[in-house]
């Protein structure tokens, strides 16, 4: 007997038989009040987090986001832009910094911050709250900090045009960032 779903815009045709294999999974349905095959989603047991570019990729980036436990892990990085996840500790912030040529666009997926920018490092005029689901634009050129002034882990995602970081850049903590870019730096 073979069982079909309606999963994302698709229509699925599992294996006969194949009741909890790798790709397919026969669950309860309570919007249908039915039992049906669907898909296997990438997302029920993780997605392995490393750098994807510049391949092809679809990704549900709020879970990911909500994954990382990194305070820095490259998810794509092609050749004009880059995308990266966070994890910013409680009472933490990103680390003050600006980047001449790069604007940056940064979502926030679980927590809340202090966003600050300025056109000097001394001179952060600039200072909004922002939430989950919060997007913060900044301009190449701009001093900026975000600082996690929540309880939990500030979840966020980060693109960068162009590329910022090495292709496949991990940073578990703030300070392993702060020594690539300080090595970086000194080459």
């Amino acid at each position: 007997m073979y069982s079909h779903a309606w999963y994302h815009d698709q229509w699925f045709y599992p294996v006969q038989g194949s009741w909890n294999n790798s790709l397919w999974n026969y669950q309860w349905n309570p919007h249908l009040y039915s039992w049906q095959y669907s898909h296997w989603h990438p997302f029920y047991d993780g997605i392995a987090l490393r750098d994807y570019g510049p391949n092809p990729f679809v990704v549900n980036i709020d879970q990911a986001a909500k994954q990382n436990t990194n305070y820095r892990t490259a998810l794509w990085t092609g050749k004009h832009f880059q995308v990266t996840v966070m994890s910013i500790p409680v009472g933490d912030d990103i680390g003050l910094e600006v980047h001449p040529e790069t604007d940056q666009f940064i979502r926030i997926e679980e927590g809340q911050g202090l966003v600050q920018m300025g056109d000097r490092k001394d001179r952060l005029d600039f200072e909004k709250m922002a939430y989950a689901d919060y997007a913060i634009m900044i301009p190449a050129g701009k001093w900026h900090n975000v600082t996690n002034t929540g309880n939990t882990p500030l979840k966020v995602y980060v693109i960068y045009a162009p590329p910022h970081h090495p292709y496949g850049t991990v940073h578990e903590t703030k300070a392993d960032a702060m020594s690539a870019e300080e090595s970086h730096r000194s080459q």
